[in-house]
């Protein structure tokens, strides 16, 4: 089974965060919710940094502004993953250039539409 990190989770319903969360579920992932401040997302354990995360990831998706995912970047690279979703309003040219610098497989994407869901699916 895939495994995907989304940063940002969150418990409401109504945001991103929270959709990704179940998008990736239906599509059949294991799903890793990371939020420092909420301790579990959707029935999910939620870690408060993708370095708490245990064992190896597929995709971590982003849904984080760019100022605080520049500061994170670095953790998630080392913690590694196959492909990194910048979802609209995550990515700027600091967050590109640090993703180039740090070898990341930064996709500039709706993870939720590149898993094969439709966001407005899940209301």
């Amino acid at each position: 089974m895939k495994r995907a990190a989304v940063i940002g989770a969150s418990s409401d319903r109504s945001k991103y965060g929270n959709k990704a969360v179940r998008a990736f579920q239906k599509a059949g992932y294991e799903v890793i919710p990371v939020n420092p401040t909420e301790p579990d997302i959707e029935g999910l354990k939620a870690y408060p940094s993708i370095t708490d995360v245990p064992g190896a990831l597929d995709t971590v998706t982003v849904y984080v502004r760019p100022a605080v995912l520049v500061k994170l970047l670095p953790d998630i690279a080392k913690k590694g993953c196959r492909e990194l979703y910048l979802n609209p309003g995550t990515s700027s040219d600091t967050v590109r250039a640090e993703c180039e610098r740090l070898n990341l497989n930064a996709i500039e994407a709706c993870s939720i539409l590149a898993i094969g869901q439709i966001p407005y699916n899940f209301p």
